[in-house]
């Protein structure tokens, strides 16, 4: 490792060249390209032919981790040494902090396709609007527009055969929606579930860093752990209502725009919690059995608790955008 410094100025650490940030970004690279292809494959691709999308995907997602892991443990050796002044942890808040702006600007790229979908796209494909007024002849006749969308563009014409411009599959809508229940079927109702449980991870989240600010170890261990488990049965709830969806709904990514926009939201709002629940749970495996972390120089634990408050904050837009709204 090398150093630089100045007389009457702070240390600050210059690591050595490193092939790591290569290897994250293969890593990540297959991860996407795998997990886009897997999904391509689900939606278009013949149900009989296997193909190697989720292999890649895996493949991609274990050496991105695996990159993870050893940039991280070379980071914590340095801090743990020493190593890091002042000024080196304060880039690493504000690294962290455009981290999770730029997450912001991904899910805010999601929630605008869905309004734009639901406020102008689909009532225009229905003739309503100044858009769609234009047109003289509508291609989709008999389609009304309601939300959650129910009824396709293409059911609304008696299927692919006889649509006016041709697509790259059918679209059926879904039996069923996941839209708010209304108040008397409300604790029937999974997403209800789920907001207490990511909302009460939130506080427990919370209540650990008050310990750690005030050298309770033991308190801190426990409520990080609680914190770890609640986000262990969200997901867990979640799997569960993919499952519902499917089976019992007919709720796919074929079931029209509002199938497609629910699961690539949910979905990678569950993919951020299930980040935010192993950040986590690596800092309190530290914490138990490395000792890390005081009061003065806990920002591993930090930053964790920054990107699980963000998420728990997206999950209430989520809530108010997808299922109440």
């Amino acid at each position: 490792m090398a150093s630089q410094s100045n007389t009457g100025y702070e240390t600050y650490h210059v690591p050595e060249s490193s092939k790591l940030a290569a290897c994250a970004t293969v890593g990540l690279v297959l991860t996407i390209f795998g997990a886009a292809s897997g999904i391509n494959d689900g939606t278009f691709g013949d149900p009989n032919e296997s193909t190697n999308s989720w292999f890649i995907f895996w493949c991609g997602l274990a050496f991105f981790s695996a990159t993870l892991f050893t940039w991280f443990r070379i980071t914590i050796k340095e801090n743990m040494a020493g190593m890091n002044s002042a000024q080196l942890k304060r880039s690493y808040a504000i690294g962290m902090q455009w981290f999770i702006f730029s997450e912001v600007m991904f899910f805010f790229a999601f929630f605008f396709a869905l309004f734009y979908i639901r406020w102008l796209a689909a009532p225009w494909l229905a003739g309503e609007g100044d858009a769609g007024r234009m047109n003289p002849v509508h291609l989709w006749p008999n389609f009304e527009f309601s939300w959650p969308l129910m009824s396709t563009p293409q059911d609304a014409v008696g299927g692919v055969a006889n649509q006016v411009i041709a697509n790259n599959g059918e679209f059926v809508g879904p039996e069923r929606n996941m839209a708010f229940p209304g108040f008397v079927e409300m604790f029937k109702w999974l997403p209800f579930y789920n907001t207490v449980i990511l909302l009460t991870s939130s506080v427990t989240v919370h209540w650990a860093h008050h310990a750690l600010l005030h050298d309770d170890r033991k308190k801190f261990n426990l409520w990080l752990g609680v914190s770890v488990l609640l986000g262990m049965v969200f997901v867990g709830l979640q799997i569960l209502e993919y499952y519902e969806a499917y089976v019992h709904y007919g709720l796919t990514l074929t079931t029209g725009v509002y199938g497609t926009t629910f699961f690539m939201l949910t979905g990678f709002h569950g993919f951020h919690v299930c980040m935010g629940m192993i950040m986590l749970l690596i800092q309190l495996l530290r914490s138990v059995m490395g000792g890390h972390f005081t009061k003065d120089d806990h920002f591993g634990f930090a930053a964790s608790s920054w990107y699980w408050h963000f998420v728990d904050v997206v999950w209430i837009f989520l809530m108010i955008a997808v299922y109440i709204f």
